[in-house]
């Protein structure tokens, strides 16, 4: 988990969040790993970060740009898990407008709603 000011450009937290992902995966020689990106990070440093750790960066152009062709067979990538996860921390209170000057604080208080998210996200598949 990276935490930075709301006015840091996205790329340039690239490196720091791919340095941060805490799971395992397979080796980039064997099965070739994808990365989905939006505008943002469509330039040449961010594209070498993403090259650099072993990751195809698939970056969604601006607006106005031409779009990728879909090829048959293919699903549509998943892009909102950033977007559902930041909805779902919304919903705790605390956490919706932090003050903090130490980004020990608030990483301090994500954690626990993050883990929080998923022992209910859990308890609901197993009830069901």
């Amino acid at each position: 988990m990276v935490i930075a000011g709301a006015n840091a450009p996205d790329f340039t937290l690239l490196e720091a969040t791919i340095r941060a992902v805490v799971t395992e995966r397979p080796d980039p020689e064997q099965v070739e790993q994808h990365l989905c990106l939006d505008a943002g990070y469509d330039n040449g440093p961010a594209r070498g970060v993403a090259e650099g750790h072993g990751y195809v960066p698939h970056i969604r152009p601006a607006r106005g740009g031409p779009r990728p062709e879909r090829r048959p067979g293919r699903r549509k990538a998943r892009r909102w898990v950033v977007e559902r996860t930041l909805a779902w921390l919304s919903k705790c209170r605390g956490l919706l407008v932090r003050y903090d000057k130490h980004h020990e604080n608030s990483l301090g208080l994500i954690q626990p709603a993050c883990g929080l998210l998923w022992y209910r996200r859990l308890h609901r598949i197993r009830a069901a």
